[in-house]
């Protein structure tokens, strides 16, 4: 009897495991283009990105209230995106190839950024980025060739998940490329810089997850970005090491609270575009 009582009260856990590691199976996969995978060790070349910078300085808002920094799509628009097409041109014409590893991934990111907002401009007034897509049943623009690098079309898809996760298998790149959504971790204020790479995506870490769009309580029942869903294998094999990975980057309270959820959580996502309304009502569409 005692077993059988022991059996039946494991049941309840071993579905949610059974559960859980499904839902890790069927993550978005990245599997590296290995037309990307060469890089020069020896590189001392240094990419600037400060006319993405300025781009930042001159239409990214941070929004204290909301605690999501906001992009001024319409100002930039209405200025003429010549300077942002000009760092995204200036960015195609380097050979990545010739980068060292640091170089590399501070170029990817912020290239992905530039793009994600240059696909926003040519579109605006637009509610969503899932909106987009150059095919009449796509969710968004992610595989939409978006630049040519080295003579190779590439997309945000091809970036994100055949370049940037699986070269570098770094689950901090989560908080750092921007979908251009609320949902999403903040478009950085600053460009990703290869010297201060590792102290930036640890404070773009920190800042999201210590927002409730990350994770929140609502009485026993635990909230995550759907993000922790999408790509829990970037985050740990089970629910157990994903809640320990995101806790890193939570004061110690927070984080004791976090690891200590028991049960599946709920996920959620808001794919409102992360635009700065110039008047109420003025964003998107």
């Amino acid at each position: 009897m005692r077993n059988r009582l022991l059996l039946a009260s494991l049941v309840p856990i071993l579905l949610l495991a059974a559960v859980y590691v499904l839902h890790i199976r069927q993550s978005n996969s990245a599997v590296l283009d290995e037309r990307w995978s060469a890089h020069d060790a020896d590189s001392s070349l240094r990419v600037d990105h400060g006319e993405w910078q300025e781009i930042l300085d001159n239409y990214l808002i941070d929004d204290t209230v909301s605690g999501v920094t906001l992009f001024d799509y319409e100002g930039l628009l209405d200025d003429g995106d010549g300077s942002l097409n000009g760092y995204i041109d200036a960015m195609t014409a380097i050979d990545p190839l010739t980068l060292n590893r640091a170089e590399q991934k501070a170029y990817w990111i912020n290239l992905y950024n530039a793009l994600t907002v240059q696909l926003i401009v040519r579109a605006y007034p637009v509610a969503s980025i899932t909106k987009l897509g150059e095919k009449a049943t796509s969710f968004g623009p992610w595989d939409d060739q978006a630049a040519i690098i080295n003579g190779i079309g590439v997309s945000l898809n091809d970036i994100e998940h055949r370049i940037i996760r699986p070269l570098f298998n770094d689950y901090r790149i989560h908080f750092a490329v921007n979908c251009a959504s609320i949902g999403c971790p903040n478009l950085a204020l600053n460009v990703f810089d290869a010297a201060e790479l590792d102290s930036q995506l640890d404070a773009a870490a920190a800042e999201f997850m210590q927002h409730e769009r990350a994770a929140r309580f609502d009485g026993d029942t635990l909230y995550l970005s759907s993000l922790f869903k999408w790509y829990a294998i970037d985050f740990g094999d089970t629910l157990t090491a994903v809640l320990s990975t995101l806790s890193r980057h939570l004061p110690a309270a927070q984080a004791q609270k976090l690891t200590a959820a028991t049960g599946l959580p709920k996920y959620e996502y808001d794919w409102s575009l992360n635009g700065y309304c110039h008047e109420e009502g003025d964003c998107g569409e």
